[in-house]
C-alpha cells in the first residue's frame, strides 16, 4: 500500500513538471521569436548567449557559456536555428530547473519586455489602451489558456471563456454580437486567436466600453489571479484565535493545497498558511459567541473556526474548501487546468459529433440519391408500360378494322348467295351454269378458309402476347420481391440505429425521423409496385378476354361457312315452296364438306387451348368468359 501511494505520488510530480516546462516553454518561444527579426526561424549565437543567460538568472540556474559554445561550435560564422536552440534549452536550462526555486511571474516578464518591444504597439490616439501591467497580465492569461501548439493560438471559445470572466468581475454584461464579428474576421486564416489581435481588440474598448479604466484593471488582476495564480477564492473572513480566543478579520487566500489569511487584502503581512490534504474536512457550525454563519475547518492536529458575512459566502468558501481539499487529493495543483482540459475534451467531443453528423448527411444523401435513382427506373417502367399499352391499342384497333372487313366481305358474300340462289331457282335446267357457279363457291369458301387462318394466326399471337405479359408480371414479381428485401433491410438498419443511437437520442431524433421517412417512402414504393403488379394483372385479363373474342369470332366464322356448305346438286328437283334450302348433295360427293370438317376440328382445337389458358382464372372469370360467349357478334 506504501509503495502504491509513493508511485502515483511521484507520477504527480512528474506531471506538475511536464506542465511547468510547457508553460515556460509558451514564454520562452516569445522571446525567441522576437529576436527572429527576419522571421526566418533563426537567430544569431549572441543573441541566444544573452537570452540564455538572462534565462539562467530568472530561473536561478548556474549558466554555463562553455555549453553553449560546444553546442554550436560548428555554426560560428551563422545563425542558429530554433531546432538547434531546442536541444540546448532543453539539457542545459529546462532540466536544470526545480519547482519553487524561482518565481515563474519574473520568466514571463523577461520574455514579454522582449516581445512587447517588438508586437506590442498600441495606438496612442486611442483612449481605451491598457496599461503595461495589464497587458502583461493579459498575455500571461493567453498564454495560460491558449492550445498547446505553435504558434500559439487561442480558440475562440477560450476567447470567450476569459471575457465573460472578465465581464463577471467587472459586472458588466458581455457584447456577443461584436465578440462575434471580430471572431468571424480574425480567424478567416489562423482558425483562433492571436495575443497581439486580442490586445488590439481589449484596446478597441468594445469589452471596456462604459467602465472605468480602475475598474477594468481590478477585473483583469482577479482573473489572473484566479487563473495564472490558482487562487480558487479570496476574501475577509472572522478567524477565532488558537491562544486567546478571540475573533481577529483576516484576509484569506485559497489555493489548492493551502489556506492563507493575512492581515488585510494587499497580502504583504501573512498570519498563517493552513495546509489542505485529505485529512482536512469543513463543517458548518451553529451561531454562537455573536457570530452568525459560522463554519469550521478541521485539520489533523487543529480545528480553525471561522464566521463568514452572509450565508451564500459562508457556502462559497466551504465549498471552494472541499474543492481544494479534492484537487490536493488527486494531485492536481490547478483547477483551472484541470477546466481547461474539460473544455478541450468538449470541444474535441463537439467536433467528432459534428463529424459524426456530417457522415450520416453523407448517408442520408445517399440514401436518397438511391431513391431517385428508384424513381427514375419507375418511371421508366411506366414509360414501357404505356408504350406496351399503346401497342396493344393499336392491335385492338386493327383486330377491330380486320373483324370489320370480314363483316362486310360476310354481308356481300351473303347478298351474293341470295343473288346466286335466286338465279339457280330461275335456272334449275342449265347444268353447266350451276357447275360454274358451284365452283365459284368453292373458290369463295377457300378465301373463308384463308380467312379462317388468319384468324387462327392473329389467336396464336394473341397468346404471345398473353406469355410477354405474363414475364411482366413476374418481373413485377421480382421486383416486388427486392423492395421487400429492400425494405427489411432498412426496417434492420433503422433498429440497429435506434440501438446504436439510445445515449445520444435527443441529438439524433431528427435524423431518426429521416430514416423512418425513408422507410416511409420505400413502403410507398412498394406500394407503387404493388398497384403496377395489380395494372398488369388487369392487362393479363383484358388479353385473355381478347383471346376469347377471337375464339368467338372463330366460331362465328364456322357458323357462317356451315351455312354456306349446303350446295345445289345438279338433276335435283325445285321444291315447291321456291326454297333452295333443303336442296342437299350426298355426303360422298359433296367436296365442301371436308372443309367443313376440318373447321369443325380446328374449332374444338381452338376451344380446348382457350379452356387450358382459363383454367387459372375464378369463378368471375369463367362468369365473364360465359357472358362473353352468349354475347357474341350476331349475323344476319
Amino acid at each position: 500500500m506504501y509503495r502504491e501511494e509513493g508511485g502515483r505520488e511521484r507520477k504527480s510530480y512528474a506531471a506538475v513538471d511536464m506542465d511547468l516546462r510547457s508553460e515556460l516553454l509558451k514564454s520562452i518561444w516569445y522571446g525567441f521569436t522576437a529576436l527572429d527579426l527576419e522571421k526566418s526561424g533563426k537567430v544569431s549565437k549572441s543573441q541566444l548567449k544573452v537570452l540564455s543567460h538572462n534565462l539562467c538568472t530568472v530561473l536561478s540556474i548556474p549558466h554555463d557559456p562553455v555549453a553553449l559554445e560546444e553546442h554550436f561550435r560548428d555554426d560560428d560564422d551563422g545563425p542558429v536555428s530554433s531546432q538547434g536552440y531546442m536541444p540546448y534549452l532543453n539539457k542545459y536550462i529546462l532540466d536544470k530547473v526545480e519547482e519553487g526555486c524561482f518565481v515563474k511571474e519574473q520568466v514571463d516578464e523577461l520574455c514579454w519586455t522582449l516581445t512587447a518591444k517588438k508586437n506590442y504597439k498600441p495606438g496612442k490616439d486611442n483612449k481605451n489602451v491598457l496599461p503595461g501591467k495589464d497587458a502583461f497580465s493579459l498575455w500571461c492569461l493567453f498564454n495560460f489558456l491558449s492550445e498547446d501548439k505553435y504558434p500559439l493560438i487561442m480558440v475562440p471559445d477560450e476567447v470567450e471563456y476569459l471575457l465573460k470572466k472578465m465581464c463577471m468581475a467587472m459586472s458588466v454584461e458581455l457584447n456577443c454580437v461584436e465578440l462575434e464579428d471580430f471572431i468571424s474576421k480574425d480567424t478567416v486564416q489562423q482558425n483562433g486567436f492571436t495575443v497581439w489581435s486580442f490586445l488590439d481588440m481589449m484596446n478597441s474598448g468594445k469589452v471596456t466600453r462604459g467602465v472605468d479604466q480602475e475598474i477594468t484593471s481590478m477585473a483583469i488582476e482577479e482573473v489572473y489571479r484566479e487563473i495564472v495564480g490558482d487562487v480558487l477564492k479570496e476574501g475577509y473572513l472572522w478567524k477565532k484565535g488558537q491562544l486567546r480566543r478571540n475573533w481577529k478579520e483576516r484576509w484569506f487566500t485559497l489555493r489548492p493545497g493551502t489556506l492563507a489569511y493575512y492581515t488585510s487584502e494587499d497580502r504583504k503581512d501573512r498570519q498563517g498558511n493552513i495546509p489542505l490534504d485529505g485529512d482536512c474536512c469543513v463543517e458548518v457550525l451553529p451561531d454562537r459567541d455573536g457570530k452568525r454563519c459560522m463554519f469550521c475547518l478541521k485539520t489533523l492536529s487543529k480545528t480553525y473556526e471561522m464566521s463568514a458575512s452572509d450565508t451564500k459566502q459562508r457556502q462559497e468558501w466551504t465549498a471552494a474548501i472541499q474543492t481544494a481539499i479534492r484537487l490536493h487529493t488527486e494531485g492536481k495543483t490547478s483547477l483551472h487546468k484541470d477546466l481547461k482540459l474539460k473544455r478541450r475534451e468538449q470541444r474535441e467531443q463537439r467536433e467528432r459529433r459534428r463529424l459524426a453528423k456530417e457522415e450520416e448527411l453523407q448517408r442520408f444523401r445517399a440514401l436518397q440519391e438511391e431513391k431517385e435513382r428508384k424513381l427514375a427506373e419507375l418511371e421508366l417502367l411506366k414509360e414501357a408500360q404505356r408504350q406496351a399499352q399503346a401497342l396493344l391499342e393499336q392491335d385492338e384497333m386493327r383486330r377491330r378494322q380486320q373483324h370489320d372487313e370480314m363483316q362486310r366481305a360476310l354481308e356481300v358474300q351473303l347478298r351474293e348467295a341470295e343473288e346466286s340462289r335466286a338465279s339457280m331457282q330461275a335456272e334449275m335446267i342449265l347444268k353447266e351454269e350451276e357447275a360454274e357457279r358451284q365452283r365459284k363457291r368453292i373458290k369463295e369458301l377457300e378465301g373463308l378458309q384463308t380467312s379462317l387462318e388468319e384468324a387462327l394466326h392473329q389467336e396464336i399471337k394473341a397468346r404471345q402476347d398473353e406469355e410477354v405479359f405474363r414475364y411482366a408480371q413476374t418481373g413485377l414479381l421480382s421486383e416486388e420481391e427486392e423492395k421487400m428485401k429492400a425494405l427489411m433491410a432498412l426496417q434492420d438498419e433503422q433498429e440497429e440505429y435506434i440501438r446504436k443511437t439510445q445515449r445520444e437520442k435527443q441529438e439524433l431524433r431528427q435524423e431518426m425521423e429521416n430514416k423512418t421517412r425513408a422507410l416511409e417512402e420505400a413502403q410507398r414504393q412498394l406500394e407503387e409496385v404493388r398497384a403496377n403488379r395489380h395494372r398488369v394483372d388487369q392487362d393479363v385479363v383484358a388479353a385473355q378476354r381478347k383471346l376469347r373474342q377471337a375464339s368467338t369470332n372463330v366460331k362465328h366464322w364456322n357458323v357462317q361457312m356451315n351455312r354456306l356448305m349446303s350446295p345445289v346438286g345438279p338433276g335435283e328437283k325445285r321444291s315447291s315452296g321456291g326454297s333452295f334450302s333443303r336442296f342437299q348433295i350426298p355426303s360422298q360427293r359433296d367436296p365442301g364438306l371436308r372443309l367443313r370438317q376440318r373447321s369443325e376440328e380446328q374449332d374444338d382445337e381452338s376451344k380446348e387451348n382457350v379452356d387450358s389458358s382459363g383454367a387459372g382464372l375464378g369463378c368471375e372469370g369463367e362468369r365473364r368468359l360465359s357472358q362473353t360467349s352468349n354475347g357474341g357478334m350476331d349475323i344476319p
